[in-house]
């Protein structure tokens, strides 16, 4: 299971921090990232990062937004810097182990102008 918390509503410039905890029989998770949804858009990619902590970001994120994760605890977090109304969407964190891939139940991310 994958537990996200985080989320909230903030002024456009503001930050917010992500957490998303993976518990029970993921084990061993390889990569965990963050993913977006926004009303009537595909899900996209934000951010993912690797066991060794190697990162890679969107184009629209790159510069404001930071992945990183505890390998000790499981836990994945973005750090949202200089946000921007185009950023409002549900954010869904998700883990690959050696068995398959999970997804969390979501956060929503409002910024308003």
């Amino acid at each position: 299971q994958l537990q996200a918390s985080g989320g909230g509503l903030v002024q456009a410039g503001g930050s917010l921090r992500l957490s998303c905890a993976a518990s029970g029989s993921i084990s061993r998770i390889n990569v965990m990232g963050w993913y977006r949804q926004a009303p009537g858009k595909q899900r996209e990619v934000v951010a993912t990062i690797t066991v060794a902590s190697s990162a890679n970001y969107a184009n629209s994120v790159k510069g404001r937004f930071t992945i990183s994760r505890d390998n000790n605890k499981n836990t994945v977090y973005l750090h949202m810097n200089s946000l921007e109304p185009e950023d409002s969407a549900v954010y869904y964190c998700t883990a690959w182990d050696r068995f398959g891939n999970y997804w969390g139940q979501g956060t929503q991310v409002t910024v308003s102008s």
